[in-house]
Protein backbone atom coordinates (compact mmCIF):
# COMPACT_ATOMS: atom_id res chain seq x y z
CA UNK A 1 0.00 0.00 0.00
CA UNK A 2 1.30 3.73 -1.19
CA UNK A 3 1.32 6.35 0.85
CA UNK A 4 -0.96 7.92 -1.50
CA UNK A 5 -3.55 4.79 -1.02
CA UNK A 6 -3.09 5.44 3.43
CA UNK A 7 -3.70 9.01 3.44
CA UNK A 8 -6.61 9.13 0.79
CA UNK A 9 -9.89 8.44 2.78
CA UNK A 10 -12.85 6.09 1.30
CA UNK A 11 -15.40 8.09 -0.65
CA UNK A 12 -18.97 6.99 0.06
CA UNK A 13 -21.27 7.16 -2.87
CA UNK A 14 -24.64 7.76 -2.95
CA UNK A 15 -26.84 6.44 -5.81
CA UNK A 16 -29.20 8.75 -6.99
CA UNK A 17 -32.65 7.99 -6.84
CA UNK A 18 -35.81 9.50 -8.85
CA UNK A 19 -39.70 9.18 -8.17
CA UNK A 20 -42.61 9.73 -10.37
CA UNK A 21 -46.20 8.93 -10.37
CA UNK A 22 -46.53 5.79 -12.85
CA UNK A 23 -50.53 6.62 -13.50
CA UNK A 24 -49.42 9.91 -14.20
CA UNK A 25 -46.99 8.89 -16.79
CA UNK A 26 -49.21 6.33 -18.43
CA UNK A 27 -52.30 8.71 -18.52
CA UNK A 28 -50.54 11.79 -19.84
CA UNK A 29 -48.95 9.33 -22.19
CA UNK A 30 -52.61 8.39 -23.55
CA UNK A 31 -54.06 11.67 -23.56
CA UNK A 32 -50.90 13.05 -25.87
CA UNK A 33 -52.02 10.48 -28.23
CA UNK A 34 -55.02 11.16 -28.27
CA UNK A 35 -54.53 15.29 -28.86
CA UNK A 36 -52.16 14.49 -31.43
CA UNK A 37 -54.44 12.50 -33.16
CA UNK A 38 -57.47 14.73 -33.51
CA UNK A 39 -55.22 17.64 -33.43
CA UNK A 40 -53.62 16.32 -36.49
CA UNK A 41 -56.19 14.87 -37.94
CA UNK A 42 -58.06 18.91 -37.79
CA UNK A 43 -54.65 20.08 -39.22
CA UNK A 44 -54.94 17.69 -42.39
CA UNK A 45 -58.51 17.83 -43.47
CA UNK A 46 -59.75 21.00 -41.92
CA UNK A 47 -60.74 24.40 -43.48
CA UNK A 48 -58.01 27.42 -42.79
CA UNK A 49 -60.14 28.59 -39.51
CA UNK A 50 -60.26 25.14 -38.09
CA UNK A 51 -56.45 24.76 -38.58
CA UNK A 52 -55.43 27.68 -37.21
CA UNK A 53 -58.03 26.66 -34.02
CA UNK A 54 -56.32 23.23 -33.54
CA UNK A 55 -53.08 24.46 -33.94
CA UNK A 56 -53.52 27.27 -31.24
CA UNK A 57 -55.36 23.88 -29.69
CA UNK A 58 -52.54 21.90 -29.75
CA UNK A 59 -49.42 24.76 -28.35
CA UNK A 60 -52.15 24.87 -25.07
CA UNK A 61 -53.38 21.58 -24.51
CA UNK A 62 -49.63 19.69 -25.44
CA UNK A 63 -47.94 22.17 -22.64
CA UNK A 64 -50.28 21.39 -19.96
CA UNK A 65 -50.37 17.80 -20.50
CA UNK A 66 -46.92 17.29 -20.16
CA UNK A 67 -46.35 19.59 -17.38
CA UNK A 68 -49.09 17.92 -15.22
CA UNK A 69 -48.43 14.47 -16.08
CA UNK A 70 -45.19 13.60 -17.63
CA UNK A 71 -42.48 16.88 -16.15
CA UNK A 72 -42.84 16.07 -12.14
CA UNK A 73 -39.99 14.56 -11.21
CA UNK A 74 -38.48 14.47 -7.37
CA UNK A 75 -34.44 13.46 -7.43
CA UNK A 76 -32.42 12.90 -4.80
CA UNK A 77 -29.10 13.15 -4.66
CA UNK A 78 -26.09 12.97 -2.45
CA UNK A 79 -26.21 17.21 -1.46
CA UNK A 80 -30.02 18.43 -2.56
CA UNK A 81 -33.18 17.52 -3.62
CA UNK A 82 -34.57 18.74 -6.78
CA UNK A 83 -37.98 19.14 -6.94
CA UNK A 84 -40.01 19.32 -10.67
CA UNK A 85 -43.32 20.67 -10.78
CA UNK A 86 -45.88 21.36 -13.45
CA UNK A 87 -44.19 25.00 -14.19
CA UNK A 88 -41.08 25.75 -12.19
CA UNK A 89 -38.18 23.55 -10.84
CA UNK A 90 -36.92 23.64 -7.03
CA UNK A 91 -33.14 22.68 -6.27
CA UNK A 92 -32.86 22.36 -2.52
CA UNK A 93 -29.63 21.63 -0.82
CA UNK A 94 -30.27 19.09 1.45
CA UNK A 95 -28.99 21.79 4.45
CA UNK A 96 -32.38 24.26 3.62
CA UNK A 97 -34.52 21.08 4.09
CA UNK A 98 -36.13 21.36 7.41
CA UNK A 99 -38.85 18.44 7.14
CA UNK A 100 -40.91 16.37 5.01
CA UNK A 101 -44.43 15.55 5.18
CA UNK A 102 -47.31 13.75 3.26
CA UNK A 103 -51.17 14.25 4.73
CA UNK A 104 -53.00 14.89 1.58
CA UNK A 105 -50.23 15.77 -0.80
CA UNK A 106 -46.50 15.65 -0.11
CA UNK A 107 -44.79 18.65 0.68
CA UNK A 108 -41.59 19.97 1.64
CA UNK A 109 -40.58 22.33 4.10
CA UNK A 110 -38.05 24.87 4.23
CA UNK A 111 -37.67 27.89 6.02
CA UNK A 112 -38.93 30.12 3.24
CA UNK A 113 -41.78 27.70 2.93
CA UNK A 114 -42.91 25.02 1.38
CA UNK A 115 -42.99 22.74 -1.98
CA UNK A 116 -45.60 20.91 -2.96
CA UNK A 117 -44.19 17.00 -4.47
CA UNK A 118 -46.11 16.04 -7.69
CA UNK A 119 -43.93 13.38 -8.61
CA UNK A 120 -45.11 11.43 -5.37
CA UNK A 121 -48.97 11.53 -4.79
CA UNK A 122 -50.35 10.48 -1.73
CA UNK A 123 -53.60 7.75 -2.32
CA UNK A 124 -55.65 7.86 0.98
CA UNK A 125 -57.22 4.53 -0.50
CA UNK A 126 -53.50 3.07 -0.84
CA UNK A 127 -53.30 3.94 2.85
CA UNK A 128 -56.59 2.74 3.96
CA UNK A 129 -55.60 -0.72 2.50
CA UNK A 130 -52.14 -1.03 3.67
CA UNK A 131 -53.40 -0.22 7.24
CA UNK A 132 -56.17 -3.28 6.84
CA UNK A 133 -53.42 -5.36 5.49
CA UNK A 134 -50.68 -4.54 8.55
CA UNK A 135 -54.23 -5.29 10.91
CA UNK A 136 -54.80 -8.34 9.51
CA UNK A 137 -51.09 -9.58 9.87
CA UNK A 138 -50.28 -7.51 12.86
CA UNK A 139 -50.51 -11.23 15.19
CA UNK A 140 -48.21 -13.38 14.31
CA UNK A 141 -49.40 -17.10 12.50
CA UNK A 142 -47.95 -20.36 13.34
CA UNK A 143 -46.02 -21.86 10.28
CA UNK A 144 -45.10 -25.75 10.66
CA UNK A 145 -45.37 -25.16 14.35
CA UNK A 146 -43.02 -22.04 14.62
CA UNK A 147 -43.86 -18.30 14.87
CA UNK A 148 -44.16 -16.72 11.56
CA UNK A 149 -41.99 -13.39 11.37
CA UNK A 150 -44.63 -10.79 10.14
CA UNK A 151 -41.90 -9.15 8.15
CA UNK A 152 -41.77 -5.21 8.00
CA UNK A 153 -44.78 -3.30 8.55
CA UNK A 154 -46.13 -2.55 4.79
CA UNK A 155 -46.25 1.40 4.10
CA UNK A 156 -48.00 2.97 1.24
CA UNK A 157 -45.98 3.98 -1.51
CA UNK A 158 -45.92 7.98 -0.64
CA UNK A 159 -44.77 7.20 3.22
CA UNK A 160 -42.00 4.57 2.23
CA UNK A 161 -40.93 7.75 -0.38
CA UNK A 162 -41.01 9.56 2.08
CA UNK A 163 -39.30 8.04 4.70
CA UNK A 164 -36.46 7.51 2.11
CA UNK A 165 -36.13 11.10 1.59
CA UNK A 166 -35.80 11.76 4.90
CA UNK A 167 -33.17 8.90 5.48
CA UNK A 168 -31.10 11.15 2.55
CA UNK A 169 -31.55 14.20 4.51
CA UNK A 170 -30.35 12.81 7.55
CA UNK A 171 -27.38 11.81 6.03
CA UNK A 172 -26.58 14.77 4.34
CA UNK A 173 -27.84 17.75 6.46
CA UNK A 174 -24.78 18.39 8.19
CA UNK A 175 -22.28 18.21 4.58
CA UNK A 176 -20.59 21.40 3.93
CA UNK A 177 -21.30 20.29 0.28
CA UNK A 178 -24.82 20.00 1.33
CA UNK A 179 -25.62 23.34 1.85
CA UNK A 180 -26.97 26.68 0.86
CA UNK A 181 -30.55 28.44 -0.31
CA UNK A 182 -33.50 26.65 -2.84
CA UNK A 183 -33.05 27.90 -5.93
CA UNK A 184 -36.46 28.42 -8.09
CA UNK A 185 -36.30 28.27 -11.94
CA UNK A 186 -39.55 28.75 -13.59
CA UNK A 187 -40.45 26.34 -16.69
CA UNK A 188 -40.57 29.00 -19.03
CA UNK A 189 -40.65 26.33 -22.13
CA UNK A 190 -43.95 25.03 -20.96
CA UNK A 191 -45.24 28.61 -19.74
CA UNK A 192 -44.56 30.36 -23.01
CA UNK A 193 -46.16 28.04 -25.73
CA UNK A 194 -49.28 27.65 -23.07
CA UNK A 195 -50.06 31.61 -23.66
CA UNK A 196 -49.46 31.92 -27.36
CA UNK A 197 -52.08 29.08 -27.28
CA UNK A 198 -54.80 30.23 -25.15
CA UNK A 199 -54.05 33.53 -26.64
CA UNK A 200 -54.42 31.95 -29.86
CA UNK A 201 -57.55 29.97 -29.10
CA UNK A 202 -59.26 32.74 -27.41
CA UNK A 203 -58.85 35.09 -30.30
CA UNK A 204 -59.94 32.49 -32.79
CA UNK A 205 -63.12 32.13 -30.81
CA UNK A 206 -63.84 35.33 -31.03
CA UNK A 207 -63.39 35.98 -34.56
Amino acid sequence: MTSQDRTTPPQQQYAERSYRSPAALVGGALLLLLGLWLGGDALLRGVPHTKLTALFALLLGVPLVFAFTLRPLVRAGEDRLTVRNPFRTVTLPWGAVEDLRAAFSAEVFTSGGKYQLWAIPVSLRQRKKVSRQAARGSAPRPRFGLNADTGPVPRAMADQALDELRELKERAAHRESAQGEPVVRWAYGVLVPMAVGAVGVAVMVAV
